[in-house]
């Protein structure tokens, strides 16, 4: 009797994955207690340990964390000898935004138009599942080849370093020989991607006081100095005319040299506006994965509706600076610091306040790991070969795993693709994305065993 291809294997599973990640899909696991319960992350965190340990993984544990969250962990032993792959995902979510902005709730997968919609289908509940289908298929089709360790984050989304701090006091927990991060994309949907790069980043917020309270604005306005006006010259000196990032004291010429962005791809997967230009110089992949990039991603003050024609007193903005690798973070930190300091008009006050940070990452893609996902990819994706590409966004804990563990390769995959729109209303995956890199990552291991044993 023959034994049915290990593609197959997946493929019949993808029913209950699907059910799965639907039930993942449902914790509102935003790591924000002033957004949402705590309960639902801890809920989360339950399901993630109860489905490790229904696959026979040994030593689970929810790993109470410095920043007062939970990381799962479990290890699956392997044949004698065999090598240790550490495979990573968080359960964690961004806030779902504008829910009324949503076509489906945020919080119920819903399949539309061939793909998923949902909260974390896609980043990164969808990369657990991910995991779990390789895991599966193998077992199906033989067994796990290599040992296997699986932590799964409970706040990397908050950027709070909770699972980074807890893993340089017990280093011994994630040692593996390679480490595979499900938390990337591929460059587009069918081409297998695996991400070298990643900017860090530094998360500022900024209090700018300029009165001792509030006042009328038709009394003192002209005159006395407003803090909403303040904040705003203060935060447009963070960019050029053209849109180019500009820290004083901070590169922003670098240049990317590898697989590039079309701009008509980049405007269409960014959902540019027909009219609206982009922002910056040099290529869109410069601009994204080589050099730094400021967002203001929250200002407080008063709203349209309910507004009085009033003077503020005190204004406050969350400013997030990505960092290329290249650049290190907490002196990025410093020269966005001292900028902000150094550029408040009219002599108002500025306080700032760092709430995260991490450094930018880049891999060793002439690892041996590298060679066997490439073969991996090739087979789960025919016709394609495998690319790498850089990412803007930021895992701080890619950097804590490379210094903890130097002899490790880690390789950056994921379900991140552009047309997921993770971090912003109508999250998706693509449940064919899922099936084809589960597959590739059952190959990998597979191939990466056998390379170990030449």
């Amino acid at each position: 009797m023959t034994a049915r291809p290990i593609s197959e294997t997946i493929a019949s599973l993808m029913p209950r994955a699907k059910a799965e990640l639907a039930e993942l899909v449902a914790f509102q696991s935003v790591a924000d207690p002033a957004q949402f319960p705590k309960s639902e992350c801890e809920a989360a965190a339950n399901w993630v340990a109860d489905a490790l340990r229904a696959e026979d993984f040994q030593d689970v544990a929810l790993l109470d964390t410095p920043d007062g969250t939970q990381s799962v962990y479990g290890f699956l032993p392997g044949p004698a000898g065999a090598p240790t792959v550490l495979l990573y995902a968080h359960y964690d979510v961004q806030p779902p935004l504008d829910e009324s902005a949503w076509l489906s709730p945020p919080f119920e997968l819903t399949e539309r138009d061939g793909r998923w919609y949902g909260r974390g289908s896609a980043d990164c509940k969808g990369g657990f599942i991910m995991h779990l289908l390789a895991l599966r298929a193998l077992k199906a089709d033989g067994g796990v080849p290599v040992s296997v360790k699986v932590i799964a984050e409970g706040s990397e989304e908050q950027g709070t370093g909770g699972l980074e701090r807890y893993a340089e006091a017990h280093p011994e927990l994630l040692a593996a020989d390679t480490i595979v991060i499900g938390d990337t994309g591929n460059f587009r949907v069918g081409l297998p991607t695996v991400t070298a790069t990643l900017r860090g980043m530094t998360m500022l917020r900024v209090t700018v006081d300029t009165l001792e309270g509030n006042l009328h604005s038709g009394q003192f306005g002209g005159a006395a100095p407003d803090a909403l006006a303040a904040l705003i010259q203060l935060l447009a000196s963070l960019r050029a005319e053209d849109g180019t990032t500009t820290v004083d004291g901070l590169a922003t010429d670098t240049e990317w040299d590898g697989l590039q962005y079309p701009e008509a791809e980049f405007r269409k997967d960014a959902k540019v506006l027909d009219g609206v230009g982009l922002i910056g110089t040099g290529t869109v992949a410069d601009r994204i994965w080589a050099r730094p990039a400021v967002t203001v991603i929250g200002i407080d003050c008063p709203p349209v509706v309910g507004a009085t024609p009033s003077l503020q007193a005190s204004a406050r903005a969350q400013i997030s600076l990505r960092v290329p690798p290249g650049q290190d973070a907490a002196a990025a930190t410093e020269l966005l610091t001292a900028h902000l300091k150094a550029h408040a008009p009219w002599g108002a006050r500025v306080a700032v306040e760092q709430v995260g940070q991490g450094q930018p990452f880049r891999a060793d893609t002439s690892s041996p790991a590298y060679t066997s996902m490439a073969q991996a990819m090739e087979a789960a994706y025919p016709g394609e070969k495998m690319q790498t590409s850089g990412m803007g966004g930021s895992i701080p804990l890619c950097n804590t795993l490379a210094a903890l563990y130097p002899q490790a390769e880690i390789l950056l995959i994921g379900l991140s693709e552009p047309e997921a729109q993770i971090h912003a209303v109508n999250e998706s995956v693509s449940p064919e994305e899922l099936e084809r890199l589960s597959l590739a990552e059952a190959l990998f291991l597979r191939n990466y065993a056998e390379s170990r044993r030449v």
